[in-house]
Formats: C-alpha cells, sequence, structure tokens
C-alpha cells in the first residue's frame, strides 16, 4: 500500500487537475463519476483521469490519501477539493470558477455560466 500512496502523491503533484473516479473520462462507470467528468469536460478543463477500478490498491489507497470515503476525488494543484456534491455545489456557486482561477488552471467560464443557468 506504500507503493500506491507514493504513485498517487506523485499524480496529484505532477498533474494540475485530477479525477480520481470509476471509469474514464469518456467512459464514466457510475453516476457521480459521471456528474464530475461531466462538468470538467463541459467546462473545457485539462485534467488527468484515473480510473480506480484498474487497481484495488489505488482504489483504497486514495481513500486513504485523502482520508474521504468516496469516488470520485478532485484535486486541483496538489489539493484535495471534494467529491461529487461538493463539487456539484462549487460549480452551482461560482466557487469552483474562483478556486480555478485562484489556482491559474484554464477553463470556459461562459461553460461554466450555462450550467449554473441550466440549473438556476
Amino acid at each position: 500500500m506504500a507503493d500506491a500512496q507514493e504513485q498517487i502523491r506523485q499524480t496529484v503533484e505532477s498533474n494540475d487537475v485530477v479525477l480520481y473516479m470509476k471509469g474514464t473520462k469518456t467512459m464514466p462507470q457510475c453516476g457521480f463519476s459521471s456528474r464530475v467528468a461531466g462538468v470538467l469536460n463541459f467546462m473545457g478543463v485539462e485534467y488527468s483521469d484515473i480510473n480506480v477500478l484498474d487497481d484495488e490498491e489505488i482504489r483504497q489507497g486514495i481513500k486513504d490519501f485523502s482520508d474521504w470515503p468516496t469516488i470520485p476525488q478532485l484535486y486541483v494543484k496538489g489539493e484535495f477539493v471534494g467529491g461529487c456534491d461538493i463539487i456539484t455545489e462549487m460549480t452551482l456557486s461560482g466557487e469552483l470558477d474562483q478556486l480555478f482561477e485562484n489556482k491559474g488552471v484554464t477553463y470556459d467560464k461562459a461553460a461554466a455560466d450555462k450550467i449554473r443557468e441550466a440549473n438556476a
């Protein structure tokens, strides 16, 4: 498990945005992963997707790494942001936009606004 922890640490530190999810960004395999990947994809965010279903050590390791029991998990610039509910709330409130701006992550502001308009 120490190897998994080191692999996770290296992944989150070497990529600006990382989503640990069930499935991939093009083929999510659970509704929660699909929602977060859908938001990131729609907003045009470049991110690394790590399919936890491919590796049981990574699947458990990410939960231990973040001390967060569920997947998906979003990391921005090495920092754990949250899971599906938190990302949804942050998207709708505009906090995710602020986080991306503060961290220098490129995203489509008009797309983010469209998400909020559709959910108003």
